[in-house]
């Protein structure tokens, strides 16, 4: 049984991509093969638990000093499959967006200037060194957005209520990358055939391009993470995002914008009610 924290979960969810050995480089494969065979693999508890450790130092540590060496790991048709935490790498992406999320002196409160202003210098440095490098791992705080249900299917829908022993409920999906390809060309095919461009068409190739950086044999996993603590269990067992946004897709391809509108609705009102829990006292 892992170990469960008792440091509050930071509420966001994730999309993250497995990708098969044979897409690392030689040396990196080799040692993701030897990581793969631990008797122990550390889960998403213990990243959120080291991250949390590193903001409550003094100074706080915004971004890692060293590029992590775990990965989370999965097993695809016999095929072992890994997506690697990167979390120096997740940080310095991270740090582009908290000016639109916190006051500036709340911001200064959080990571002084002095640190986010060291940590923007060492990612110049370090992008100029790797300049096609991109995240295993996509986040986002108090929502799933909605472009990332495109890319599963209800029927993929894995949930696991929480347990008497204090395992934390688990909801994600989990879909081969040919799929969640699949189903992105064809829901902004359909999007830009119906509706004006705008934030949704956007993110949907926003994703594409990012998911055409991985192998053809990867797998995509949608995870909701922490927010499994910020919803009731009755919400969780009765959500059903990826089928709404399929329904609404499918209803705007036959000329049914009340059904499209429906669907919309529902998937607008349920995260919404997430959505207003950021500012509640």
């Amino acid at each position: 049984m892992s170990v469960v924290s008792s440091v509050p979960v930071p509420y966001a969810s994730y999309l993250r991509v497995y990708e098969p050995l044979a897409a690392f480089p030689e040396a990196e494969r080799a040692h993701w093969a030897r990581y793969a065979g631990r008797a122990r693999i550390p889960t998403a508890q213990d990243e959120l638990r080291r991250s949390l450790a590193d903001l409550a130092a003094t100074p706080p540590v915004g971004v890692p000093a060293h590029e992590s060496a775990d990965a989370f790991v999965a097993e695809v048709d016999g095929v072992v499959c890994v997506c690697p935490w990167r979390t120096r790498l997740r940080g310095w992406l991270a740090l582009d967006g908290l000016a639109d999320m916190f006051p500036g002196p709340v911001l200064d409160a959080v990571l002084p200037p002095v640190v986010r202003g060291q940590a923007l210098a060492d990612h110049e440095r370090w992008s100029e060194r790797n300049p096609d490098a991109r995240p295993w791992i996509r986040t986002a705080v108090w929502q799933v957005p909605v472009r990332w249900f495109v890319l599963v299917s209800d029927e993929e829908r894995e949930h696991r209520p929480a347990a008497e022993d204090g395992e934390p409920a688990v909801l994600r999906y989990r879909t081969p990358m040919v799929q969640a390809r699949r189903r992105l060309a064809r829901g902004l095919k359909t999007l830009r055939e119906t509706m004006e461009e705008g934030p949704l068409t956007d993110g949907l190739v926003d994703v594409g391009r990012w998911l055409e950086e991985f192998h053809p044999r990867a797998l995509v996993e949608l995870d909701y993470g922490g927010l499994v603590h910020a919803l009731p269990a009755r919400h969780l067992a009765e959500d059903r995002s990826a089928a709404d946004v399929a329904e609404g897709i499918a209803a705007l391809r036959s000329g049914d914008t009340e059904g499209a509108s429906a669907a919309y609705a529902r998937l607008s009102e349920r995260w919404r009610s997430v959505r207003d829990r950021q500012f509640a006292n």
